[in-house]
Formats: C-alpha cells, structure tokens, sequence
C-alpha cells in the first residue's frame, strides 16, 4: 500500500465522506464512499424527499471512522489491507433481481408507490398555486403535509392489530394441543 499518513491530516480530511480513505491511499474505497454521498444528496434535492437523507449520517459515520481506524491500525495490518469498490455493479444486480422476485417484492413496490404518490403530489401542488394562488394552496397544503404522517400511523397500527391477532392464534393452537394431551 502507500506510506503511513499524518493522524492530523486524516482526521480533518475524514470529514468528508470518502476523501480520508483517499487520503489513505485506498482511492476506490473513497471514491465508492464519496459517490454513494453525492448521489444520495443529489437524489434527495432533485426529487424533493428529504426523508433519503436519514443516510447520510450514517455514510458519514461509516466514512469517518474506517478512515481514523486504518490509520490508527498497526503497519502490518495496515498493509495488508486490498483497495477494493465498495459496491460492486454484479452484486448490486443480484441483490435487486432477489428483491424484485422474492418475498420483499411487494415492501418494494408499496414504497415505490408512496415515493412516486409524493413525488405526483408536490408537483401537482405546484401547479395548483399558479391556477388557484397561494391562500388556497397553502390551506391544502397543510392537510396534505400531514399525509404521510397520517398514513404511518395508520401502518403501525395495522401492524400491532395483526401482531395481537397473531399472538391469540398462537395461544388458541396452543391451548388446543394441550386439550388434546389431556384427553389422549
């Protein structure tokens, strides 16, 4: 690998996602890192969904102790380790052609439905302002903002009642098979 690096230097450079890892010599582990960290922050601006950035801390918790820990770790180690991509386009297929034909395929095409709805919605309330002006808007706009909060609340609910229906199946199976050693 590359000459051992100043602790000093690694730690300020370490704050932006990917670049202590090329500061370190490991130039496709720090290019992985800072183009998964402009991509989600491209993503969350273009399409308006703030919510993606939920991820960035943790990339940049990731990004920022990798890099102060292979500095910190002793020469041998050190170099040993491999320059490699953190994400590698075969197995990113793989894990989507699993998520697409497996048992996740319907969690999937759910969020993909809400993030697209969201998508629609904030559009569509751009267009209503230009039709209708901003007091109209701006009282739809404060029911509407509440929708989604609205629809996750109503989704935990669902799950706990299916969680306690669930649970008074178990124990009636459960009595049942005790009723039946009794008896037998």
């Amino acid at each position: 690998m590359v000459k051992r690096k100043s602790k000093f230097l690694t730690f300020w450079l370490s704050m932006i996602p990917g670049v202590g890892q090329m500061y370190l010599g490991f130039m496709k582990q720090g290019l992985s890192i800072l183009t998964a960290t402009c991509l989600l922050s491209f993503l969350s601006i273009w399409l308006e969904i703030g919510a993606l950035m939920i991820f960035f801390p943790i990339i940049w918790f990731y990004s920022f102790f990798d890099a102060i820990n292979k500095n910190s770790m002793c020469d041998e180690d050190f170099y040993a380790l491999e320059d490699d991509y953190c994400f590698h386009l075969e197995e990113i297929s793989a894990l989507l052609a699993r998520i697409i034909h497996g048992k996740q395929k319907l969690i999937l095409a759910i969020l993909l439905i809400f993030v697209g709805a969201d998508i629609l919605l904030k559009n569509f309330m751009y267009y209503l302002r230009i039709l209708f002006g901003w007091d109209f808007v701006n009282v739809l706009d404060m029911y509407i903002g509440r929708l989604p909060q609205l629809l996750f609340a109503l989704f935990i609910i669902l799950v706990g009642i299916s969680l306690i229906k669930g649970k008074k199946i178990e124990l009636k199976q459960l009595e049942n098979k005790e009723d039946n050693h009794e008896n037998a």
